[in-house]
């Protein structure tokens, strides 16, 4: 499998849990909608985290992927920062479903604008070989991150949006304080 198959599997599950969330009634039990929210976060942040790692920063230093990479970031954390707000209003019973509608609709158009442009950029980029190896990598980092607590993958978040010279020292910076 490629790393755009890999990707694309994630993408329908994660849409179609967004889906489900939507659909359900604004009377629904807080209990099934925060297992449903914590589902929607066990499977977009490990996605997001390795998509980063493996697949965005492979293509950041191409100069015609520049601007997509860049603009892919700040879709990515924008998507958590309306996850965390759709956690929290879950829990609440707050303007749940308006949260849960925006990150739908955030992510709708993330996923259109990664599978269109970006992986056309990457397929010009990228051997099926190394299609093939980043999509092994992006599977295997995956369970890793879930692991990770809430700090950890945010730490990851703005290491892998720094220019790689200094998400080095940062990722050292911040595995040395955890310790």
């Amino acid at each position: 499998m490629k790393i755009y198959e890999a990707l694309r599997k994630d993408h329908v599950e994660v849409k179609a849990l967004l889906q489900r969330l939507v659909e359900l009634d604004e009377d629904t039990d807080a209990r099934t909608r925060v297992q449903l929210i914590d589902k929607i976060r066990d499977a977009l942040i490990p996605h997001s985290r390795a998509e980063e790692t493996v697949f965005y920063n492979s293509l950041r230093e191409v100069p015609h992927a520049k601007d997509v990479i860049g603009h892919a970031y700040q879709e990515h954390l924008e998507a958590e920062t309306l996850l965390r707000t759709l956690q929290v209003a879950g829990k609440v019973d707050a303007g749940w479903l308006k949260a849960a509608t925006g990150l739908k609709n955030a992510l709708e158009h993330h996923i259109d604008e990664e599978e269109g442009r970006m992986f056309a950029i990457a397929e010009g980029v990228f051997t099926d070989e190394e299609a093939v190896m980043m999509a092994q990598a992006f599977t295997k980092l995956k369970p890793e991150i879930k692991a990770e607590s809430l700090m950890a993958t945010t730490a990851e978040l703005i290491a892998n949006m720094m220019p790689p010279r200094f998400a080095k020292a940062f990722k050292k910076y911040n595995l040395e304080s955890r310790i």
